[in-house]
């Protein structure tokens, strides 16, 4: 892992791709893709592997749905929309997460009891 690139832990992607499926409505998957590098900085980049095996995880669990349709500049592309499914997991996913940073976050700020060691 270098300073600028993050490593993204297991099961983060997922959670990734259904957020921004959730906020942004229906995307393809290199928009989907670009708006996750956007919104991290460009900390984390995804090649057109690693998110269509997200996407094909995903739709695999029935948490997203894919239709074909045409994109911004013209080509035919593969849309997906997180489903009823799918929103229940983020709901899960992200309480789970949003415990796990809370926890991560008290541990790494401890203090020695008693005063410095």
């Amino acid at each position: 892992m270098t300073e600028s690139k993050l490593d993204l832990l297991q099961g983060t992607l997922d959670l990734m791709v259904l957020q921004t499926l959730s906020v942004m409505g229906s995307q393809h998957g290199y928009g989907i893709a670009r708006r996750i590098e956007q919104i991290s900085d460009d900390a984390v980049l995804l090649n057109q592997g690693t998110i269509y095996a997200s996407l094909v995880r995903l739709q695999h669990r029935g948490w997203i749905a894919a239709e074909w349709g045409v994109s911004d500049n013209n080509r035919k592309a593969k849309f997906y929309s997180i489903t009823r499914a799918g929103k229940k997991q983020l709901a899960k996913d992200a309480a789970y997460w949003q415990r796990l940073s809370d926890l991560m976050g008290r541990v790494l700020t401890m203090e020695a009891e008693g005063g410095d060691r």
